[in-house]
Parts: C-alpha cells; sequence; structure tokens
C-alpha cells in the first residue's frame, strides 16, 4: 500500500512538468523546403564573401639553394556550381558545396644564388568540396541559435601558372608550392565557415524579437518553448506567444487553447496562431485597464444626447431636478477580458461591458441615471501586412440589458439601435487606430512576407506566404553586428498602469 501511494504521489509531482513540456505554442511558425530554397540562394551569397576574404598565411621555404616565399594571397573569384541546402532530422541543417572552383593571386619571392626574381602568380583550386552541417537550437533566453557546426573541406587538385625570367625554376618548385598551398587554402575554409555561422549568422538571429513591448501597456512573449523540429521538408518553431501587461511582466496565462496544427507545406512559410495568441492580449489590455472609453459633454452625439434625458426624464426629477441642464458622461469599460473565437467560417470577439450613464453638474458630485450590461460580438479580420499582423474589427450583435431589474431592461429598449450607432461611428474607429499598428512577427530582420493568404481552422488561423529578402544578409549583419544582444526582458522601465477610462 505504501509503496503503491509514493508511485503515485511521484506521478502527480511529475505531471506538471510533463504538461509544461508539452505545452501548446501560442504561435507555430513552419519553413518548409521551397522557403529554404530561397535561404539557399541569399546564403550562397553571404558564403561566396566568405570565402573571397580568406585569409591564408605566408608559405616560405628552402630546397637547396632556392629561397621561395609566397605571400599576399588573395582570392579573386569563385565559382560554386553545384550546391545544396536540405533539412536533416532532427535539428540540423546541411549545406554542401561540390566541384567549385577558387582562383587566386599571390605574390612571389625566389633567390636563386645571386638571382633574385619578385612578380604574381595566378593560381587555381579545383574540385573543392564543402560538407557542413549546422545544429539549431533554442539558447537559454529562448532564441533560435545555431548551437554547433561540423564542417569538412577538401581540394581536389591545384594549379599554378608560372611566368618571368626564372620560370623553369618555379615550375621546378611547383609541387612544393601548389602542395603547400593547397594544404594552407583548405584548413582555411572550415575555419571561415565557422566563424560565418557562429558569430554572423548567429548575429543575425539576435534580430528576431523574443520578448518585446508592443506599446506603453503590453508586452509580446516570443521564446522558443522547445528546440526546432525538423523533417526531411519542414522546420517547425513552437513560440509562447503570449502577451503581457508591462506592469505584471512575469505573470502567467495558462494556454487552454487548441494547438495549432499545419499540414500544408506548399508555400515558403506559414504562421499559425491559437486563440491563446489573441486572448492573451486581450487580457492584458483588460489588466492594464484601457479597455474603457468616456464620452463627455460635448463629445456625447447630438441626437444620443437627446434621446437619453427624454429616456431618463423622470429619473432625473426623482434624483435631483437641479442638475437637468448638467452635462451628460458616457462611460463604457468593459467587465471582463474579451475572448476571441476562431472557427473555419471566421473570427470573432465576444465582449462584455457596463455603461454607466451620468449627469456632471459642475462643483458638484455625479448624479448616476444607469448602469447597464453589454454584451457584444465583433468579427475580426486577421491579415498580414510586411511583418506586421494586424486586426480589423466591426460590430455584428449588440445587446444592453439592465443589471437591476428586467423591467428596465424593457424600458432600455429604445436605446439599443442609437448605442450601436454610437459604437459603430465612435467607438470602433478608436479601437481600430489602436490596432492598425499591429505586432511583430518573430522573423530576422531583412525578411519580409509577401503574398500572404489567411486561413481558418476549428481554434486556430494559419497565414501561408512566400519570403522575400529585402536586405541581404551582409548589410544587416553590419548594422547589427556591434550592437549587444537584445537582453532577455526589455529595458526600459513599465509604464505605471492606469484604470482612467478616457486611456482607449
Amino acid at each position: 500500500m505504501a509503496a503503491g501511494n509514493l508511485l503515485l504521489l511521484l506521478l502527480l509531482l511529475l505531471l506538471p512538468c510533463c504538461t509544461a513540456l508539452h505545452s501548446p505554442p501560442g504561435c507555430r511558425i513552419r519553413i518548409t523546403s521551397t522557403g529554404l530554397d530561397l535561404v539557399k540562394q541569399e546564403g550562397l551569397r553571404f558564403v561566396e564573401q566568405e570565402l573571397e576574404n580568406i585569409t591564408v598565411s605566408d608559405l616560405h621555404g628552402k630546397e637547396g639553394q632556392f629561397h621561395y616565399n609566397i605571400s599576399q594571397v588573395k582570392v579573386v573569384d569563385l565559382q560554386l556550381p553545384f550546391s545544396d541546402l536540405h533539412f536533416q532530422p532532427r535539428q540540423h541543417l546541411v549545406f554542401n558545396i561540390n566541384n567549385a572552383s577558387i582562383s587566386l593571386r599571390f605574390r612571389r619571392q625566389l633567390l636563386y644564388w645571386f638571382f633574385y626574381d619578385i612578380g604574381s602568380i595566378n593560381a587555381s583550386a579545383d574540385g573543392v568540396h564543402i560538407h557542413t552541417v549546422l545544429q539549431l537550437a533554442k539558447d537559454e533566453v529562448g532564441r533560435l541559435k545555431i548551437s554547433n557546426i561540423t564542417c569538412n573541406a577538401s581540394i581536389a587538385r591545384m594549379h599554378a601558372g608560372f611566368s618571368g625570367t626564372l620560370r623553369k625554376v618555379y615550375e621546378f618548385l611547383s609541387t612544393f608550392i601548389v602542395t603547400g598551398m593547397r594544404f594552407l587554402l583548405s584548413q582555411q575554409i572550415c575555419p571561415s565557415l565557422e566563424h560565418a555561422s557562429l558569430v554572423l549568422l548567429n548575429s543575425l538571429l539576435d534580430t528576431v524579437p523574443v520578448r518585446n513591448y508592443v506599446d506603453e501597456h503590453i508586452g509580446i512573449d516570443y521564446s522558443l518553448l522547445r528546440d526546432p523540429s525538423i523533417s526531411p521538408d519542414t522546420l517547425d518553431l513552437d513560440f509562447k506567444g503570449m502577451f503581457f501587461y508591462r506592469a505584471r511582466e512575469n505573470q502567467e496565462l495558462e494556454n487552454h487553447a487548441v494547438e495549432p496544427v499545419i499540414k500544408e507545406t506548399e508555400r515558403m512559410v506559414y504562421v499559425a496562431f491559437s486563440e491563446y495568441f489573441f486572448d492573451s492580449a486581450m487580457h492584458a489590455y483588460f489588466q492594464a485597464g484601457v479597455l474603457a472609453i468616456e464620452l463627455e459633454g460635448e463629445k456625447v452625439p447630438k441626437d444620443l444626447e437627446v434621446l437619453l434625458r427624454a429616456t431618463f426624464f423622470g429619473t432625473i426629477f426623482m434624483l435631483n431636478p437641479a442638475v437637468v441642464d448638467a452635462p451628460l458622461r458616457l462611460v463604457l469599460q468593459a467587465s471582463a477580458p474579451p475572448r476571441c473565437v476562431i472557427k473555419p467560417s471566421g473570427t470573432s470577439v465576444s465582449v462584455s461591458a457596463f455603461l454607466n450613464i451620468s449627469l456632471v453638474p459642475a462643483g458638484r458630485p455625479p448624479v448616476q441615471l444607469s448602469s447597464m450590461a453589454m454584451e457584444s460580438k465583433l468579427s475580426a479580420k486577421v491579415f498580414l501586412q510586411g511583418k506586421a499582423l494586424r486586426v480589423q474589427l466591426d460590430l455584428r450583435r449588440f445587446r444592453i440589458y439592465s443589471k437591476q431589474s428586467a423591467l428596465e431592461s424593457l424600458a432600455l429598449f429604445s436605446l439599443q439601435a442609437p448605442l450601436k450607432t454610437l459604437l459603430q461611428l465612435t467607438i470602433m474607429p478608436i479601437i481600430n487606430e489602436r490596432t492598425k499598428k499591429g505586432v511583430q512577427i518573430p522573423l530576422p530582420e531583412g525578411m519580409d512576407f509577401t503574398k500572404e493568404v489567411v486561413t481558418n481552422h476549428a481554434g486556430f488561423l494559419t497565414v501561408g506566404a512566400d519570403l522575400h529578402f529585402q536586405k541581404g544578409l551582409r548589410e544587416v549583419i553590419e548594422k547589427y553586428r556591434s550592437v549587444p544582444t537584445t537582453p532577455t526582458a526589455p529595458t526600459s522601465q513599465p509604464a505605471a498602469p492606469s484604470a482612467d477610462p478616457r486611456q482607449l
């Protein structure tokens, strides 16, 4: 019995750990082999630039009375006709270059007894083969990194052309010179590519946002939940995809949403967002106290003001006839975090709020006329522009009722249409202006989406797109190379939380 209880206790202790390890992502990105082909084209240009900057040590020696020195070795031309970049399960990218050629020029010096010769030599390394395997993993802050690289390089043959007074002598020494140069060159290829991967390309990955502030109220956590999952045709990245209130950055919101599943492979990249992604944003804004708006005095539409004064005329005289001409104040505030529902037919947002209507006489306390509950459903159009995910909202259904009695709810029926018009013409433009900026998708600097297509599923939506390089890898790397790595948490101080309904 004791052993059984101990086993049960261990299972209960391990259950939260297992759940954390397999927590569903709020955002998932899939890069397909088609997208990898585009990356290969840009990556090949980057590799060419790195190989062109190879530094080869001077070569000097002595054979009998001949003293030779080879220096100032420079790569003058590269031919990389056959290259391949592909996925290798479980965490690797494989980059191969076959049958490449590297043209060199270097300075020669020869001393034979009293004869001294100086000039340049053109050489060519042919049959160059490079096999590189990059291991991808998440680092301690949840950013994608190249964690390791293995590299093998070989040169099948090398030729050198000699000219000048002592051409015959150089041809005699060519075996020593060419063999030495071939060895030195092959020894420099892999260190150059290792530096390019572990230092330069990782500095490019540092430009991917991990934990960023969206605005003065909320931020977004794009940390990776686990190492990338790689199949022969795809690379999947699972991001936390959780928004947070800046005054409570360490607060976690449990993810009970459906895990997004990407089955497509036709486009270069797919980005999936679960309901949790959107719910966490609305929860963070609700915590910040900004899902509210206040209209007072001249800001209240005239037609609505006349209707409200007529509706509550009796209430005003019963409470305080002296304030009958005081300005009206309308305060609309969410009573709970809005909820997002994603279905194949579309995306909707359910909002519960309360509307307080009062008179605000100058120099006197407000006189509340009514406090009514409101339930509305908004349709949401989600789209991607560049690297920004944006949402356009539209009011679909609207209902108000009294929190006091069913009889008062019946009396409020005449306000249904005018208040809906108020929401459509006044409130919705304010909300859409706030969401206009959007939130950045975790892609490196210099890359953008094109030809985006949004598809709804049960509990999540996907955006299929192609990739486009606005900037070359070298340009982005040089821009950010000297910039320190972005810290785990933003360095700016969070703004103090506000419950002011005028924040919206």
